[in-house]
């Protein structure tokens, strides 16, 4: 339950501008709408289509409470956003997002420094995310935040390999 996520027991941060602070049910919608937005914008079509882009308040609600996640907010207004789940002794980091007319700005990394921070707290030894091996330019980003390639994976329907596990140990 994110109420005892132990990002959601610190006050919010502010950084750049944004400030980061832990979601809840009730920033569902927004963080729906966030996440749509962010995926509709992405560089080129994928084969499956994301998934991202059905999301519903309803649907992130229901990860929110699972897992966890935090947000960007700027003026008030969501931003940026990122939805976690606890899998063993890693942080799957899902649903990373980013406002089109804010990205290039660092709240990327300040997501993924922010989710380090709630694993580490939480005593885990790692954490995980998966890119679309369609878009590279996602898993250079993520390597620039210390990620590598573990695997890859087929989703389900599909023969070939369309999407790179990645992991990053902490120390």
């Amino acid at each position: 339950m994110v109420l005892s996520s132990p990002l959601a027991r610190r006050p919010p941060s502010k950084t750049n501008e944004a400030v980061l602070r832990a979601l809840t049910t009730a920033d569902a919608d927004e963080a729906a709408d966030l996440i749509c937005a962010a995926f509709a914008a992405q560089s080129r079509p994928t084969s499956p289509p994301s998934s991202a882009l059905r999301e519903t308040s309803e649907s992130v609600a229901g990860k929110i409470a699972a897992g966890g996640g935090l947000g960007a907010f700027e003026a008030g207004r969501l931003v940026a956003a990122a939805l976690w789940l606890i899998d063993g002794d890693a942080l799957h980091v899902g649903r990373v997002s980013v406002r089109p007319k804010r990205r290039g700005r660092g709240l990327t990394r300040l997501l993924i420094a922010a989710c380090e921070t709630e694993a580490r707290a939480r005593g885990l030894r790692r954490m995980t995310l998966r890119v679309r091996l369609e878009l590279p330019e996602n898993e250079r980003l993520f390597e620039r935040f210390g990620f590598a390639r573990r695997e890859v994976e087929a989703h389900p329907g599909f023969d070939a390999p369309t999407m790179a596990v990645m992991e990053k140990a902490l120390s």
